[in-house]
């Protein structure tokens, strides 16, 4: 590539200390001329989402996390005022805690957090907490998960006594939000500890967990809006109240978001960081998901940004259908850590094996704030990040592999809201070009309905269960049900001191009674 052609391979937003490097995706002019109606037409998305256009039809849902930015672009004053007063109401709320005039039970001050919640709900406080958090006023505990064992670990590190609780569910029925939360409310009440004036909802309002709210007498509650998606939601009071109790920079946040959003609104392709973006993974993965997505974040504050990708990007356009209703199976599988660590975990096959991906650089720019040592003559431990970055950027490309780099100049609560709304906005352009609806999420509302198809079953299978020895197929013949569904429940309730398990040669001749 000459060096004209590098330059040309840019998008830089000087003024955001931000620049998007896309020559070694091999993105010829021809593409993009060939993809200008689509891209036409991801625009004109844009205005109509931004507008407040139906986006999720399941739920007749409209999607307006660009809104939560800059409330003036909300569509109507009821939306504007419902973004705008939570914000000081949560801001009001941190200093009160912060100061001593919200108090655990037991007169004390509040010194750290323990945020239940899932998927969106957790992963976007937990990116805040990892990227931004090194310093924060109040340290914070996640549960994310129903795994019991887990949950024992996270509650085994903390204090009761002057621990704050932030649940966060928008429904207050996802069944792994509430189930941390009622271990918590064990745990609290076993030390004596009113649950109620520990903990804070952020939930959906007149929702299962907005009336518990009530009931348990929480603390407080806040909004959480049915046109803010959980994988979209960071910039919501969903990361904003863990991240003002913290004591970080929220408004920083959102003002990078915006500043990215003011760019990435622009309809001149070539300089729309976001679109850029998006005709790179149409080019890459021809447009069906044919190659995956490594994200090589070059900063330890950002290793879970990979994590984070993952769920904005699968979750939004991994879809069975498009919107004419035709099976696409569309998709971009995203995985990947920090560079240069895990370099030593699967670069070789990046190189080396089969090419199924398109890598994306992360850069920091900024090594550290102060002076660095020489750890050996001639060279920082900086100019090492860099070298193996810009190494393995051109040992992949020399084999054929692909990739583009992203490049900001430190990380800050600025620039995190900056690549929080570049990804999301990517997200956007690229489902419109591949014609599929990036805010619903079936696949998801269909696994949950197959675990509680389980949950049933389970139920059936344990009152069967008696005295008198019996093997899977016998009691799927009293419940009506699948032997093999049958035999994972009776194995369950054996493995969890619930019955007893005679193993015999194979699953058919295992027995279980109480």
């Amino acid at each position: 590539m000459s060096w004209k052609e590098y330059d040309e391979s840019l998008v830089r937003y000087d003024d955001l200390g931000f620049t998007l490097d896309l020559s070694l995706m091999d993105l010829d002019q021809g593409y993009r001329e060939g993809l200008a109606k689509k891209v036409s037409k991801a625009f004109d998305d844009m205005v109509a989402l931004e507008g407040g256009a139906i986006a999720n039809p399941d739920e007749g849902r409209m999607v307006g996390h660009y809104w939560l930015r800059n409330a003036d672009l909300a569509p109507t004053p009821e939306i504007k005022a419902q973004i705008t007063e939570p914000i000081k109401e949560l801001k009001q709320f941190a200093e009160h805690v912060h100061t001593g005039r919200v108090v655990a039970a037991n007169g004390q001050m509040f010194k750290e957090i323990l945020l239940i919640g899932i998927g969106g709900s957790a992963l976007g406080p937990q990116l805040v907490t990892q990227a931004i958090g090194q310093k924060a006023k109040m340290p914070i505990h996640f549960i994310d998960n129903t795994d019991p064992q887990g949950i024992d670990n996270t509650l085994a590190t903390i204090n009761l006594e002057h621990t704050l609780v932030l649940v966060i569910s928008k429904s207050g029925g996802t069944p792994e939000t509430r189930n941390g939360m009622l271990e918590a409310k064990a745990a609290f009440e076993k030390a004596g500890i009113d649950f109620g004036k520990h903990t804070v909802a952020v939930t959906g309002e007149g929702s299962k967990l907005d009336h518990f709210a009530q009931e348990q007498g929480f603390i407080g509650c806040f909004p959480m809006e049915d046109w803010v998606g959980g994988r979209s939601s960071v910039l919501s009071t969903v990361g904003l109240v863990p991240a003002a109790l913290q004591g970080l920079d929220i408004d920083a946040m959102l003002a990078g978001a915006a500043a990215m959003d003011e760019k990435t609104r622009n309809k001149d392709a070539a300089n729309n960081a976001a679109m850029q973006l998006a005709i790179a993974w149409h080019k890459a993965t021809n447009g069906k998901g044919e190659k995956d997505m490594v994200v090589l974040p070059y900063k330890d504050s950002l290793v879970l940004f990979s994590k984070y990708l993952q769920q904005l990007v699968m979750e939004s356009l991994g879809k069975e259908k498009d919107l004419d209703g035709k099976v696409v199976n569309q998709g971009i599988a995203v995985y990947g850590n920090k560079g240069s660590t895990d370099q030593h975990a699967y670069v070789q096959q990046l190189r080396d094996g089969v090419n199924n991906f398109f890598a994306t650089f992360i850069e920091v720019r900024h090594g550290r704030k102060g002076k660095s040592i020489e750890v050996d003559p001639g060279n920082t431990a900086q100019d090492y990040l860099q070298g193996f970055l810009r190494g393995t950027r051109n040992a992949l490309y020399d084999s054929g592999r692909k990739s583009l780099t992203i490049s900001v100049y430190e990380v800050t609560p600025h620039t995190l809201g900056m690549l929080i709304a570049l990804f999301e906005r990517t997200v956007s352009f690229y489902a419109s070009l591949v014609n599929v609806n990036a805010y619903h999420q079936p696949g998801v509302e269909a696994g949950k309905a197959a675990a509680a198809t389980f949950l049933d079953l389970l139920g059936q299978v344990r009152s069967r269960l008696v005295s008198e020895e019996k093997n899977a197929e016998q009691v799927a013949f009293e419940v009506d049900g699948d032997p093999e569904a049958v035999y994972h429940c009776l194995v369950h309730l054996a493995n969890n001191g619930e019955a007893q398990m005679s193993i015999g040669k194979s699953p058919v001749d295992d027995l279980f009674q109480l």
